[in-house]
């Protein structure tokens, strides 16, 4: 029972690219990154903060994910390694408890326009707000 528990475990992590470079530009309020294979990506703090692989804001399932207004000015105060899979972002509004695998980065960073879309149009849809 405890192989299939690490392999499962391991699955989650499972890193196809890796990051060479990793760098926070507070003024630009965005995680800059670049992969491996050469791709570099900008990705905004508020875009970070609100697709947080954190339970509070995924849920336990997908029907549970928050939709989360008001984050527009959010920063990053600190990054923190996690193993040599990840990093832990704490966010100024305090938010620190997702763990950001290097996959999960990629993903977000290869499908921010798609991701960044649905966001906005649920936000419509909900007459939420970006704005604090």
């Amino acid at each position: 029972m405890t192989e299939s528990i690490e392999e499962d475990n391991a699955q989650d992590f499972h890193t196809e690219h890796w990051p060479t470079d990793l760098k926070y530009k507070s003024e630009e309020r965005a995680l800059h990154i670049t992969f491996e294979n050469k791709k570099t990506f900008a990705l905004p703090a508020e875009y970070l903060r609100i697709e947080s692989p954190s339970a509070e804001v995924q849920g336990h399932h997908p029907s549970q994910k928050q939709v989360l207004s008001g984050r527009r000015m959010v920063g990053i105060i600190a990054i923190e390694p996690v193993g040599n899979y990840a990093v832990k972002l704490t966010f100024d509004d305090l938010h620190d408890t997702g763990i950001y695998s290097w996959q999960y980065l990629y993903k977000l960073a290869t499908e921010q326009e798609t991701i960044w879309q649905a966001y906005l149009d649920e936000m419509e849809k909900r007459g939420l707000s970006r704005d604090p």
